[in-house]
């Protein structure tokens, strides 16, 4: 099974080869970490494994200053294990492990108050995530649609799970009082 962070890294290199930098530059500036997990750090650990793994290869490439750099090219079975990936994600759910779930399955340990006001945070972290991932989106306009949709489909959660967490703290301050 590909992770996340793989899948990122072949679909960037089905579009050209890249160096590790590159790579890291691409995830940047594409703001790909707003809505994957890859890490600065484990990009060159997952080129070495995905290149283990056959699914891409590399050369050394001379440059005109510094040492010569590895540059990494998706092989056909990476393309094969690609295309398996996304129809493997987009066909799917996937299980979140929130932590918000967690703190509600254990909201008996707080009093009403507390938890309430706790919740009143998160919808306010809510609030300024959903800002940085519009002003992420308006920044790199104009893109194509699948982009687009990466950034409406993170808005439309964020505004959702929002109404929710506003709605449920109402409930935890009718138990205020009543504990």
């Amino acid at each position: 099974m590909t992770t996340q962070a793989e899948l990122v890294l072949l679909s960037l290199l089905a579009e050209q080869p890249y160096h590790g930098y590159e790579l890291e530059q691409v995830i940047e500036a594409r703001g790909m970490r707003e809505w994957t997990e890859i890490g600065f750090s484990s990009i060159y650990y997952l080129l070495k494994k995905l290149e283990g793994a056959g699914w891409i290869e590399s050369r050394l490439e001379e440059g005109g200053r510094g040492p010569a750099r590895k540059v990494y090219t998706i092989t056909p079975a990476g393309r094969e294990q690609l295309q398996a990936a996304i129809l493997g994600a987009l066909s799917t759910p996937q299980r979140c492990y929130t932590p918000l779930l967690l703190g509600i399955a254990s909201l008996p340990a707080v009093p009403a108050a507390e938890a309430a006001a706790a919740l009143r945070q998160y919808t306010e972290a809510l609030d300024a995530r959903l800002t940085h991932v519009r002003q992420r989106w308006e920044a790199q306009k104009p893109l194509p649609y699948f982009v687009e949709a990466l950034f409406t489909y993170s808005i439309a959660l964020i505004q959702t799970e929002r109404e929710w967490v506003e709605k449920f703290i109402k409930q935890v301050e009718a138990q205020d009082g009543q504990g």
